[in-house]
Formats: C-alpha cells, structure tokens, sequence
C-alpha cells in the first residue's frame, strides 16, 4: 500500500482532519488526525493492518500490547492476523497501568501497537510497563508517525504512514491558528 493510498483512506472517512488542534502532548497542530473513524470499518481495519504487517521486519514475539484507547483496534487486529495474545494498559489516575489481571510473564516478547505517535509519550509508558513487568520488547507497530521519524522509543518502530506535520507550542502559534480557537479531539 502506498502513502497515498493511507492518506486517501483517512480522507475518505474524514479521519484527516484541518483546523487547530490541541494534540494529546499539549502540541498544538493544523491537523488532526481521528483514527477511530477510520477504524470503525472493519475491512479497512484489516488492510491497513495487513499493509503494516507487510513492513514489519523484526524479530517474533507473542504476545501484542497496545495503550488504550487508540491502539485498542490495531492492537487486536495484529493479533488476530499473526494468531497471538492481545492485551492492554488502560489510564488510571492518568497514567497508564496494567490491569484486568493481564500479565506479562519475565521474558516475554511483546509487540507495542498505536494508532498515532507525535512524541511517544503513551508508547514509552508503555514499553515501560512491558520491562517493569519483566517482559521483553521487540518493537512498536503504528499507524501513522506524525513525528517524521525523530521519535524513537528506543527499539525498532514500523509505521505505515509517516508524514511530519507541524507542531507548535501555545505560546508559540503561528497567526493563523491563533485566529482559529483550538480544538482538542482525541483522548485526554
């Protein structure tokens, strides 16, 4: 699948956004873009996931974590397609926590699935639930990589789409956005 096969599907279901955002990092950014809408297609949950599993060269684990609420419908669809255990970590207190009684087992290899990445915040709190618990990560599978690359959780990470988009700070906006009063659409 081609880059612009991606993007047309995130136009197509409107998953693309433009406006001005307040993105989950506090970043604040001319585009949005609202996975869910685009994965509320089962088909299109599948060849997107097919598409990525295709660029996934890394090693093989068993057992795919994703953050929730985002990775949730990737994660579980990676799992589904290469047949492995599907777990996740959930906000409490707002940090991420395992919960539910899943467990990772002391060297067990976990694949981390998001739907978006800017910085990596949720990806490394993640990857850092996966050590603490004694597990063993081999990589992280997103959707979309709007860092354009420069994020980097620390082991291999496959995207299907990555594009660098602007971001910028509130105290830092451009005069266009600051004629546009924000809009924050994703999870808090």
């Amino acid at each position: 699948m081609e880059k612009s096969d991606v993007i047309e599907i995130f136009k197509a279901t409107k998953a693309l956004m433009d406006g001005h955002f307040v993105l989950r990092s506090g970043l604040h950014s001319r585009q949005y873009f609202q996975c869910a809408l685009a994965l509320q297609d089962m088909p299109t949950v599948e060849k997107l996931v097919s598409a990525l599993l295709e660029k996934w060269t890394g090693e093989d684990f068993s057992t795919v974590v994703a953050p929730a609420m985002g990775g949730l419908v990737l994660g579980q669809e990676v799992a589904r397609q290469l047949k492995k255990r599907f777990i996740f970590v959930e906000k409490e207190d707002g940090r991420l926590v395992l919960r539910r009684g899943f467990r990772i087992e002391p060297g067990e290899k976990v694949l981390v699935v998001e739907d978006v990445v800017t910085r990596g915040g949720r990806v490394q709190e993640t990857l850092d639930i996966v050590r603490k618990e004694g597990g063993q990560p081999v990589g992280v599978l997103v959707l979309v990589d709007r860092s354009g690359g420069s994020a980097d959780p620390g082991v291999p990470m496959t995207s299907l789409l990555q594009m660098e988009v602007e971001t910028f700070s509130g105290e830092n906006l451009p005069g266009d956005l600051k004629a546009i009063p924000p809009t924050k659409p994703g999870s808090r």
